[in-house]
């Protein structure tokens, strides 16, 4: 596969370990906070019927993406499954059945509305965390970095503390996992773990708003999930453009925002930190505009710009070609002034110049993996 940033095979299991991770989390949890009657599962709102369609959901999305990960399944097949997942999910009584919006009365949906609207959400939301799992340790750092920023809101807001556990127990069973995924990759999470996190991260956000229906609250998953839910919008446009029909929503490509970040000379790890600092930027836009308002918001926002801008002048400025690489697998450095005859390359060829198929002649990773030599 071409668009595969490594070179050698690389176990990608992890998800199941991050599944089993927040599953014992949780059902801890709730036993001990039903025995101390800290919550009623049974009560009015029935949360215990709900935990039970979100688990069966996590079940049926994670058999599905374990046969992918195993044995890769054509898209149209997983689809199938992630939108099967999302209706138990519905059908137990997870939905977006009301919201309000500025200057209009609170509006009710119901019935088959509230349904496709939900499905479309949770569907939605899985396919765009697992879309962005480009990179090392992309799509769980971003998941840890908007589970943290959906706990503060959540307790700033009030929300139901049955999704205060779930967003804790999800960002605690991330944290664990990171250091592993995080590049040069010990394991990969795998299909079977970013749909799991977009899944999770969708049907929390449903909990997490319901009952509180303005509309600064109800915009506020959007926005804290905005980087990988705008990569993804990006990638159907583009994808819809370039080949003219439905079909080509499914063809993968190498458009994605990891994708061009690495295609202008940053390395692996360079491209994750700086959508690491995109998430962020959103999160803390959205804790901000729910505790402080809109103009304090776009306050912060204009500052991170204007930082961004002038740190990526100074970053053009003092970057050379002379300047060495070096592997983060093996630590072979690459320097421009000698080149790499062995391969072909002559002596004075920038980093930049490299053909894209050249790999490091020690370990044999591609040039991603390579990130300036300090």
């Amino acid at each position: 596969d071409k668009r595969r940033m490594h070179k050698k095979a690389m176990p990608k299991f992890g998800g199941p370990a991050v599944i089993i991770g927040f599953l014992v989390s949780v059902i801890y949890l709730l036993i001990v906070m039903s025995t101390e009657h800290t919550i009623d599962l049974f009560g009015p709102e029935q949360y215990g019927k709900k935990l039970l369609g979100m688990f069966l959901g996590i079940v049926v999305i994670s058999i599905t993406c374990i046969v992918d990960d195993i044995k890769t399944i054509k898209p149209i097949t997983k689809l199938i499954g992630q939108v099967l997942a999302a209706i138990i999910v519905v059908v137990f009584g997870i939905r977006i059945d009301e919201f309000t919006l500025p200057f209009i009365q609170s509006q009710e949906i119901e019935g088959f509305l509230s349904m496709l609207i939900t499905v479309l959400w949770i569907v939605g939301v899985t396919n765009a965390i697992n879309l962005i799992d480009g990179l090392d340790g992309l799509s769980s750092g971003i998941s840890v970095i908007s589970s943290i920023s959906l706990l503060v809101i959540f307790v700033l807001n009030g929300s139901p503390f049955i999704a205060i556990v779930l967003i804790t127990a999800l960002a605690g069973a991330l944290v664990g996992f990171l250091p592993f995924n995080f590049a040069p990759a010990k394991t990969f999470i795998g299909d079977t773990g970013s749909n799991f996190l977009g899944f999770s991260l969708s049907i929390i956000s449903i909990l997490g708003v319901a009952k509180t229906y303005t509309a600064a609250v109800i915009v506020l998953p959007l926005i804290v999930l905005g980087l990988p839910i705008f990569d993804t919008l990006w990638a159907i446009i583009r994808r819809l453009i370039k080949g003219k029909s439905i079909k080509a929503i499914f063809k993968a490509d190498k458009g994605h925002l990891h994708h061009r970040i690495v295609a202008r000379g940053f390395s692996q790890k360079q491209a994750v930190l700086i959508l690491y600092g995109i998430s962020a930027t959103f999160g803390i836009f959205a804790v901000i505009l729910l505790d402080s308002g809109i103009w304090k918001a776009l306050s912060f926002l204009l500052m991170v710009i204007v930082a961004v801008a002038l740190g990526y002048k100074n970053f053009k400025t003092e970057r050379s070609d002379t300047q060495r690489y070096e592997c983060i697998e093996c630590k072979y450095i690459y320097n421009p002034k000698f080149g790499n005859e062995k391969a072909g390359i002559k002596p004075g060829t920038p980093f930049e110049d490299l053909p894209e198929d050249w790999v490091c002649p020690v370990c044999g990773e591609g040039k991603d993996m390579f990130e300036i030599h300090q």
